[in-house]
């Protein structure tokens, strides 16, 4: 079979039941596990890289490569052109960088003598205006009144939404938070968001946003757990909390269901809005509340 004609219902299979060339030998085995355990601090990127390499080691199973040895540079291209007909260039520029640093971690550990993905030339990609879809300051006011709060879970996705609406909180960032990065200071609401690389953001929250968290954590009665996460997945349907804090995929799923239900057809993942939180929001913003918050850290 020639390389890069694959048929996509041979790399359906699942990993787990494919001779991996990143499992062949016992050396490479654990040079894997390493780099993904400590090399890789990030839980995102850690994921998407697994998922390169679950990718890759499927392509190299279709084509009769078992071992490490056998990568040569022309693979990894052939690779990346496969990639190209299923999937956006910047996820094949993604999976490219998580080769080459993986290979590179295999020629340190002298497992490889040189990293076959090294010469291998990505698909070139420019993004000058942004594709993630934006709601209007009448679509977010909308998407916020439309939810039901006589429930726990409701009145936890309001201020959640509400937290990413009026400080532009990433979705990421939102989930992390405890209960103790809601806190009151100088008489007005704060809150902490944990950033990428370990940076911490504090900032003054609008008082829309300020009773939205307060009911929802007296409601929710985790007032007293400071440790524990804000923003919790709920048990069945019976609207109780757990203990475990959301997941980055449930709030997509929750926040698509609440726009359908408010009637919002702009296709949404998260609700984004035009700006960035180190600045005031904009004129257009203040049906939002009266005063909107100074954003500024």
């Amino acid at each position: 079979m020639a390389l890069g004609h694959a048929p996509a219902t041979t790399l359906a299979v699942p990993f787990s039941s494919l001779p991996s060339v990143f499992t062949a030998r016992p050396e490479t085995r654990a040079r894997r596990r390493d780099f993904f355990s400590s090399h890789i601090r990030n839980k995102n990127i850690r994921r998407a890289y697994v998922e390169a390499v679950r990718q890759f080691s499927a392509f190299c199973a279709v084509h009769g490569i078992e071992d490490l040895a056998q990568i040569e540079p022309v693979h990894v291209a052939a690779f990346v052109e496969y990639q190209l007909r299923e999937h956006s260039k910047p996820t094949v520029k993604q999976r490219l960088a998580a080769l080459r640093m993986l290979f590179d971690w295999m020629v340190v550990g002298q497992i490889l003598a040189v990293n076959p993905a090294h010469a291998v030339r990505g698909p070139k990609h420019t993004q000058i205006k942004g594709k993630t879809p934006v709601l209007n300051v009448d679509e977010a006011r909308t998407l916020i009144d439309a939810i039901d709060t006589t429930s726990l879970p409701g009145q936890r996705d309001r201020a959640l939404i509400a937290l990413m609406v009026y400080i532009f909180a990433r979705v990421g960032a939102a989930v992390a938070m405890k209960v103790e990065d809601f806190f009151v200071q100088g008489r007005r609401g704060w809150v902490r968001l944990h950033e990428k690389g370990g940076k911490e953001h504090e900032m003054p929250t609008h008082h829309n946003l300020d009773r939205y968290l307060e009911e929802y954590i007296a409601a929710a009665g985790i007032a007293q757990d400071r440790k524990g996460p804000l923003f919790r997945t709920s048990k069945g349907r019976g609207g109780e909390l757990a203990g475990r804090p959301l997941l980055q995929s449930d709030v997509w799923r929750m926040i698509r269901r609440r726009a359908a239900e408010a009637g919002i057809e702009t296709e949404i993942g998260c609700p984004h809005l035009p700006g960035h939180r180190n600045h005031r929001l904009p004129e257009e913003w203040r049906p939002l509340g009266d005063r909107p918050a100074d954003c500024r850290a």
